[in-house]
C-alpha cells in the first residue's frame, strides 16, 4: 500500500499530516513534484523529483498508482486517473473521490472550466482553513485504519 502525493500545489498542512501518518502509523508515503521539495527525512517517506513540465508529475504518479493505492490531489483529472487504476483518491480538502464519485467531480470541473472559458466568472477554490485541515486528517485516518 503507498500513498501518493501530488505534491506540487499541496498545502504545507496537509504534508505535515501525511508526515505524521508515516512515522505513526507506518505508511509508506511518496511525494511527487516536478519543483524543489524538502525531503522530510521520515522512515516510510520518498520524494519523487520529476522532470519539469505541465503534468509531468500528475503522469508519474497515474503510472504509478496501483490497486489498494491511496493518491492525494486536487486535480480532478489525475484523481479520474488514479481511480481508473484501482486507486482511492482524497483531495487535500478531505473529499473522498472514487469510482462512484469521481465522474460527477470530473463533469463539474469541465463544465466550470467552459464558464470560465466563455468569461463567466467562479470563485475559485475554498480556503484551507481550520476545517478543511481536519476533514482531509479524518479521510486519512479512516482510510489507513480501513486499508493499513
Amino acid at each position: 500500500m503507498t500513498i501518493w502525493v501530488d505534491a506540487d500545489a499541496l498545502p504545507r498542512a496537509a504534508r505535515d499530516i501525511l508526515i505524521r501518518a508515516a512515522m505513526r502509523r507506518e505508511v509508506h508515503v511518496v511525494f511527487v513534484a516536478n519543483g524543489w521539495f524538502q525531503n522530510p527525512d521520515v522512515a516510510g517517506v520518498e520524494v519523487v523529483l520529476v522532470a519539469p513540465g505541465a503534468d509531468v508529475a500528475d503522469d508519474h504518479i497515474a503510472e504509478h498508482a496501483a490497486a489498494g493505492d491511496l493518491c492525494i490531489t486536487s486535480d480532478i483529472p489525475l484523481a479520474a486517473r488514479a481511480v481508473e487504476r484501482g486507486a482511492h483518491v482524497i483531495t487535500p480538502h478531505g473529499r473522498d473521490l472514487d469510482e462512484e464519485t469521481v465522474g460527477e467531480a470530473l463533469s463539474l470541473r469541465d463544465f466550470h472550466a467552459e464558464l470560465r472559458d466563455v468569461g463567466i466568472q467562479s470563485k475559485g477554490p475554498e480556503p484551507y482553513d481550520d476545517g478543511a485541515k481536519q476533514r482531509f486528517a479524518n479521510a486519512l485516518d479512516r482510510w489507513i485504519t480501513k486499508n493499513g
